[in-house]
Parts: structure tokens; sequence; C-alpha cells
């Protein structure tokens, strides 16, 4: 037997107080490692593991980051030994929902005011992304958000935004003012000439509706660029 064998114990013989699931109910979710919060969720170990020690090196392998654990991908989970599908796809699932609460509490927030204010939204929402998202909100004349929207969905280093979507889109939500947004997965902040000229098409095809482009900002999950605060927004 080795030594792992020998100093293995099943989370059932720990005391109650050290239990994943009744820390959570007796203490509260705070209280957890995220080593345990990832065991609740995957339910059980190996023969020679608890599920805290999966889930403990589990996070290893990404060390220790969350946002790096939010971008594996199915496989990547499963080359971990004890990760099987079911446990692979229950993370995701976890993590995506975590994704979508990010997404969803800004929303609240009544009026867009600065750049950051947008950062908020859509840097949670697609700063971590391995491929490049293009997103569209609305606004109404007092700047507060009616919907957002992804116009288009690309590779590692490109999207297709279709100024025609984002115009029936903002129609639609009758819309005063719209904010344009896309993430470079790359890291890489700088707008491209390809951004640039977009932007500018956006900008000129909307004012002829009486609809003001307020900003149209890059982000990654470091930070983000936004064509209104360095002045790009001018015909």
């Amino acid at each position: 037997m080795s030594n792992l064998d020998e100093t293995y114990r099943p989370i059932r013989t720990w005391n109650e107080d050290d239990r994943p699931r009744e820390k959570l109910e007796l203490k509260g979710r705070a209280h957890l490692s995220d080593a345990e919060l990832v065991a609740i969720l995957i339910g059980s170990g190996t023969r020679s593991e608890s599920a805290v020690e999966l889930g403990r090196r589990l996070l290893q392998r990404v060390n220790n980051n969350l946002v790096e654990l939010g971008k594996m991908s199915l496989k990547e989970m499963q080359e971990i030994n004890g990760i099987g599908p079911v446990k692979a796809i229950t993370l995701t699932a976890a993590i995506e929902l975590g994704r979508r609460r990010q997404e969803a509490a800004p929303i609240q927030r009544q009026h867009i005011q600065t750049s950051s204010d947008l950062y908020e939204i859509f840097g949670p929402r697609i700063g971590d992304l391995p491929h490049e998202e293009f997103w569209v909100m609305s606004l109404n004349r007092s700047n507060k958000i009616l919907n957002t929207k992804r116009i288009g969905s690309g590779g590692i280093s490109s999207t297709i935004a279709d100024i025609r979507l984002i115009l029936r889109f903002v129609l639609e939500c009758n819309a005063s003012a719209l904010v344009l947004c896309h993430n470079h997965p790359s890291g890489n902040l700088k707008p491209s000439e390809q951004d640039k000229r977009l932007t500018q098409s956006v900008k000129k095809a909307v004012s002829y509706l009486d609809i003001d482009l307020i900003d149209h900002i890059i982000v990654t999950e470091a930070g983000f660029y936004s064509f209104a605060d360095e002045g790009q927004l001018h015909l």
C-alpha cells in the first residue's frame, strides 16, 4: 500500500465541521476554500484521494487561478486523473453560471456614466474568452441600459460585425444611444485599423437615425481601451 493510501481518509470520516457540504451549511459559503467548493461540485474523489484533494489538484493545474480554470475546456479537465465527463460538465456549467451572474448583476445599474462602467459589465462577460465576440448595448436618452446583444462571434484574432444587425437591434430597442464592445483574446488593447473603420462606419450610420454612438470599448481580462476616452469617435 502506498503512502497516499495510508494517509487517505474519505470525507465521510472527517469531522462534520470539516466536510465541505456541512461546513457550507453551518458556517456559510465564504468559509470554504476554492478546493472545497470544487469538491462539492465534483461530488467524489478517487480511490486514493478525497474530492477536496482532487479539487486541490485540479486548481494546482491552473496555479490556483480561477480565471484560468474558467478557460479550461472539457477535454483539458478530463486529462486530470479522477475528472471524468460528468465532473467536467458539472464544473463547466457552474463556471458558466458564475459568468452569467456577473453579466446580470451590472445590468441593474441605472445609468452608464463612464467607460469604467462599461468595463464592469463587459469585462466579466467576454474579457477572458479564447475567441473574439462583438456586442452591442442599447441605451435611452438618460444612458440607462435597455438591452445588450452579441452580434458576432469569431476566431482568435477577429470577428465579423454586421452593421445591418447593429442597426436593426438598436431600432428594435427604440434606442437613443448605443455602445459597441469586443474583446481581444491576444491581450493587446490597441485597436486595429478594421476596428477604427467599423467604429466610424457605425457612428455615421446611426447618426442618420438620430442615435448617438457614445463609445466603443475593447476589453481583455487585464483592462480596456475606450474610443471615447481616447478621442477616437470623431467623424
